[in-house]
């Protein structure tokens, strides 16, 4: 059956944003480990390079585990293929004449747009927006109420 509203949100993210709804969290949802899935071999070169600048900051925070390789190598494969067609329309013309004479955007414009949406909504899944970060409540041994101890154990 279909469910309708808003997907449920992983207890991971409410409990890193403090639960703000205050509703009962699911004690029976399944637990993996967490622990970043390892790279599958079939990304793309840039989609690779994503996997290794992000899979460890989400790991630590709790949010990747082992069976979130999927969702999160379409999060990869989707950032290079819109970092791809991005690159191609900075190098080229955005609009060019057709074989008739008309004036046409390439196709990497949607393109782009579309692995842009697919990539948006993945990234708001791991908590990689700005708005999904904003939610979230880091714990409270990861930063100092005095700032220069914080600056100083983080290097600056």
């Amino acid at each position: 059956m279909a469910q309708r509203g808003r997907k449920p949100k992983p207890t991971a993210i409410k409990e890193l944003e403090g639960n703000p709804g205050k509703r009962k969290l699911n004690n029976r949802e399944p637990k993996p480990t967490k622990r970043a899935p390892k790279c599958p071999t079939w990304l793309e070169p840039e989609a690779k390079k994503e996997w290794r600048r992000t899979a460890k900051h989400l790991e630590e925070l709790g949010i990747l585990t082992e069976v979130d390789m999927a969702a999160f190598a379409g999060y990869c494969q989707s950032y290079a293929r819109w970092k791809e067609s991005e690159e191609f329309i900075s190098k080229h013309a955005m609009i060019v004449k057709s074989p008739s004479g008309h004036l046409v955007q390439v196709p990497h414009i949607s393109i782009a747009q579309t692995y842009l949406k697919s990539m948006i909504r993945l990234c708001e899944q791991f908590g990689l927006t700005p708005s999904a970060r904003s939610r979230i409540i880091a714990e409270k041994g990861d930063m100092s109420d005095d700032p220069m101890e914080f600056i100083l154990l983080k290097g600056g």
